[in-house]
């Protein structure tokens, strides 16, 4: 097997969890922080939007099996690639979307994915995700890791009353 890692901030980790876990080839995905200056960041720190972090998924997969376009059509499929201020109801600087690139083939294939996304959705505003070199990756508390599987019922509310899911289906049809 041979693995490899990719980092998307999408939002709220709890959303960007379940999207990417159900695909054989992926092997873990686990909710963190990336993007800030202090060590060990909590929650309660990133979620003030004052650390420089963004919630950020920690993406485990098989390169035989999964490739990392394929990870970036996902990803794009579940965020509003537009929304420089948050994801949905989760505003502020660390519920921005990025894509933190490991090496610099994962770069290019970003790049190139949001030129091609910026042609087919004629944007109208610039694609607000940005693209970012990796760096330091802190899981999140264990409360948060799987969240949709340990808490069903919270999750799914949340969803729902984010706005992501009536946003996926009206844009991404």
């Amino acid at each position: 097997m041979n693995i490899n890692t990719a980092y998307f901030a999408g939002g709220c980790f709890w959303c960007m969890t379940k999207p990417f876990d159900t695909f054989d080839g992926i092997e873990k995905v686990t909710s963190g922080y990336m993007g800030g200056q202090t060590e060990n960041p909590t929650y309660e720190e990133v979620k003030s939007g004052t650390t420089g972090y963004y919630e950020t998924v920690k993406i485990e997969y098989d390169v035989a099996l999964f490739s990392y376009h394929k990870l970036l059509e996902i990803f794009f499929s579940v965020i509003d690639p537009l929304d420089e201020n948050g994801q949905f109801q989760d505003r502020g600087s660390q519920y921005q979307t990025a894509i933190f690139y490991t090496n610099d083939h994962q770069k290019e294939l970003a790049e190139t994915y949001i030129e091609q996304l910026k042609n087919t959705i004629n944007a109208n505003e610039a694609i607000a995700t940005k693209i970012l070199s990796a760096s330091q990756f802190y899981k999140a508390e264990d409360y948060h890791q799987d969240f949709y599987k340990k808490n069903p019922d919270h999750y799914y509310r949340y969803r729902g009353m984010s706005g992501r899911d009536t946003f996926i289906e009206e844009s991404w049809k």
